[in-house]
């Protein structure tokens, strides 16, 4: 799941936005970004052991969470045919057999953290529109409701993630209105703000996902321990505060 701690801050440096740094200074909030897909399973998971990291950081309340769009392959087409098991079966050159096994133990880790993982009912899809109403949710400050009814729909409930009647329900449950939600599905906004923190997320040295980033100098690549969020949280937060006007 890549390495659990890296300072980012040669990096981040050179992509930094000094609006958005003085927004959160005046916020008095240190910004916590992550990069995602709603097909990943080890980032529904490490959602899970973010947030359980979160609930014992005593400043919790001066964090804010900004979710980035991440495409782990923006290639793939919908394929009806296949569930998760066939899908990286092949993908790998393994026996379906193969693919069942090693899922066990992504089924088991998720059960830990209080998810139901149903890799029989997965339907692999693009999830490029999905991503795209997930920006828009970012305009009413519901892209956490959003990534979790997405994230459920997709490895729990085997929802069609590129169907839009199915983007469109799940969308307004969280609260966003219902034509708005077509209206974006009918026309390509906020496709190149998809593509930007794809953009974004290679610049940073995020070949893969999830990829937290705190207050751009540190990250916590994959689906780590609690208790590593919970130090990299700290290690961030102090050195924020250092640098924040009271």
């Amino acid at each position: 799941m890549g390495e659990a701690i890296n300072d980012i801050t040669t990096a981040a440096g050179a992509i930094s936005n000094y609006g958005e740094f003085i927004k959160n200074t005046m916020e008095k909030k240190m910004k916590v970004e992550i990069w995602s897909d709603i097909m990943c399973p080890f980032c529904y998971i490490g959602k899970r052991k973010f947030e359980a990291a979160l609930v014992l950081f005593p400043q919790r309340d001066s964090i804010e969470v900004v979710w980035h769009s991440f495409q782990l392959d923006p290639s793939i087409t919908y394929q009806p045919e296949k569930d998760a098991y066939t899908y990286v079966a092949e993908l790998k050159g393994q026996t379906r057999e193969w693919s069942v096994k090693i899922h066990e133990s992504v089924i088991l880790t998720a059960k830990s953290v209080g998810l139901e993982y149903n890799f029989d009912k997965v339907k692999i899809t693009n999830s490029f529109d999905a991503h795209r109403v997930i920006q828009l949710a970012k305009k009413y400050n519901l892209t956490d409701k959003i990534e979790e009814r997405f994230f459920k729909a997709y490895f729990t409930e085997g929802a069609l993630m590129s169907d839009h009647g199915t983007l469109v329900r799940l969308a307004t449950e969280v609260g966003i209105d219902k034509q708005e939600v077509q209206n974006v599905l009918s026309t390509n906004l906020y496709a190149e703000e998809v593509r930007k923190d794809g953009e974004e997320a290679q610049h940073i040295g995020a070949n893969g996902v999830p990829f937290f980033v705190m207050d751009r100098k540190y990250a916590v690549s994959g689906a780590q321990d609690p208790n590593v969020f919970l130090e990299t949280l700290t290690k961030s937060f102090d050195g924020w505060k250092l640098n924040t006007p009271t």
